[in-house]
């Protein structure tokens, strides 16, 4: 049988000959794996059907063969006497069975090898697997959701149902133990042996679990427990190496740890009560409130405040294109001033904006603030795309349109870019503009810093992907086919520090937004200066 790529198959390769790795920072990418998984199971499916014929004749075969060998046994002499059967017998074993063996040694698992072996250049990754388990990880800690809710599948918003084995626990708990989280691998291990103690079958054993969540505790500094975990261990796997010699180090820790108790000396640190473990201290100094607002708490929009905030129709100061046809215009903050606008772009635009940009996704970057240099980091889980007016009309149409709902001109502003969030994607606390203590990153464009941010939402979120201020304790959900507006710079040409916001993470749901940056060139007249340094 000769080997075929399927029609299908070939297809899919133009998509996915533009992603290198990285699937699970953009949803958008994730989903042309879908149909390149539900071409394989096609492909297996003609090679079962294949096999199961081929099984069929030989069964066929053998059936016809016992039977006649049946008689032939039963009176050989006799079955031979007969000149036709005599002749038959060595015909058969001369070239049938020679036919037979030429049928079982046909290689029918030909075609589907060559579309898996094909295919396989364009899977997933080690890095796409650690990726995934760590965006998990992050809905998690953002969303205060423990390992059992998100093994059940229970989140907000869902459509279809998913579980995690005890299996698919394992490999979470093993890739942050890769990573050297050690307290989310006693989180995810813990879940592994409670879906275990339940009774649910698994390739994964207590003893494997047990292994890796010993020397976790151990890490987070629980000597007690890891030596009770280490004797659980031995006694499932009394031959286990490792697990015997842990054993032997944490009880000499031990005893050295109650010599010192003995002669009255403090311990060096204060062991977790009842195996709870905080989750450790990291870079982000506002991480409790990023991660509240992302929840929808700690929202500080006062009765008071909420009296500030109005509705009203938008005719950007009486712009021609606007008198006929305004926007509605929403206040979501008063200070400083951030606006939400209502049917900015159409579906179909919307459409036709994802589907240009979509084979121009890649990493979405950041830049380092000491070297001004285009980096990928962790805290911004997202692919995007850059596209110009030359592109399609309807590039140049939402350019327009968001000029004139500002006033701002669009000439010196950045190009349109395109954003999809991957699993848990985000972006955490950062400020548009350039700060005074960075490298001038925006020297090359000679259009000054960034004063202005129109942020389109492209996608309705499930659950979770807000946008929020931390410094002022504001929230704005996504909503399909609107956009905010800010200043990210004050009159005077310095930077809003209240600015500073986050993407959080997208927990159910596919998130799409468009933004635009106007900078400071081209604006002077449009944005008069102000008078004073905080103006």
């Amino acid at each position: 049988m000769e080997p075929q790529v399927s029609v299908l198959l070939v297809a899919w390769f133009g998509v996915l000959s533009c992603v290198q790795a990285e699937f699970f920072t953009s949803i958008g990418h994730m989903t042309d794996l879908i149909y390149a998984e539900k071409d394989l199971v096609q492909s297996l499916k003609e090679y079962i059907l294949v096999e199961e014929a081929k099984l069929s004749k030989i069964k066929s075969w053998a059936s016809k063969m016992e039977a006649l060998t049946s008689k032939s046994a039963a009176d050989p002499e006799g079955y031979l006497a007969h000149p036709v059967n005599a002749y038959k017998l060595v015909k058969r074993l001369n070239t049938e069975w020679s036919t037979l063996e030429d049928l079982v040694l046909q290689d029918s698992a030909a075609g589907f090898i060559a579309n898996l072996s094909v295919q396989r250049q364009f899977f997933p990754t080690d890095e796409d697997e650690t990726g995934a388990a760590k965006a998990l990880m992050r809905l998690q800690d953002t969303y205060k959701l423990d390992p059992d809710t998100i093994s059940k599948g229970e989140l907000p918003g869902t459509k279809y149902q998913a579980v995690m084995s005890a299996d698919d626990c394992f490999g979470m708990g093993r890739s942050a133990y890769n990573e050297g989280d050690y307290y989310h691998t006693v989180l995810w291990m813990e879940q592994v042996l409670k879906q275990l103690d339940a009774g649910e079958e698994a390739v994964t054993t207590k003893a494997q679990v047990l292994d890796y969540l010993s020397y976790a505790v151990f890490q987070l500094g629980d000597l007690r427990r890891a030596l009770e975990l280490t004797r659980r261990l031995l006694s499932l796997d009394p031959s286990h190496d490792r697990a015997g010699g842990n054993l032997r180090y944490f009880e000499q820790l031990l005893e050295e740890e109650r010599g010192k108790t003995a002669s009255n000396q403090t311990a060096a640190g204060q062991a977790p009560q009842d195996g709870v473990y905080e989750r450790p201290a990291d870079y982000l100094p506002e991480r409790d409130v990023y991660e509240s607002l992302c929840r929808g708490e700690g929202v500080k929009l006062t009765p008071k405040r909420q009296k500030r905030l109005f509705c009203r129709y938008h005719d950007g100061n009486r712009t021609p294109q606007l008198l006929i046809a305004p926007f509605k215009e929403e206040d979501e903050w008063d200070s400083p001033h951030i606006v939400r606008y209502y049917d900015v772009m159409s579906d179909e635009e919307i459409q036709r904006i994802k589907d240009i940009a979509k084979p121009k996704l890649a990493r979405a970057t950041v830049r380092d603030p000491k070297t001004g240099v285009l980096t990928v980091a962790s805290y911004r889980v997202s692919k995007s795309s850059w596209l110009e007016e030359d592109d399609d009309p309807v590039v140049a149409r939402v350019n327009r349109r968001m000029e004139h709902i500002t006033g701002l001109t669009v000439k010196t502003a950045e190009l349109l870019q395109v954003a999809n969030y991957g699993m848990g994607g985000q972006y955490e606390p950062h400020f548009d503009f350039s700060r005074n203590d960075e490298q001038d990153v925006f020297k090359h464009l000679g259009t000054g810093n960034r004063v202005a941010t129109f942020l389109n939402y492209m996608s309705d979120v499930e659950a979770g992907g807000a946008t929020v201020f931390p410094d002022l304790g504001a929230a704005i959900w996504p909503k399909k086919g609107t956009a905010v507006f800010w200043y990210n710079l004050l009159r005077s040409g310095e930077g809003d520090y209240r600015t500073r916001h986050a993407a959080c993470p997208v927990l159910v749901g596919c998130k799409w937004v468009s933004n635009k940056w106007f900078h400071e060139r081209g604006q002077e007249f449009l944005r008069p200066c102000g008078s004073t340094e905080v103006d």
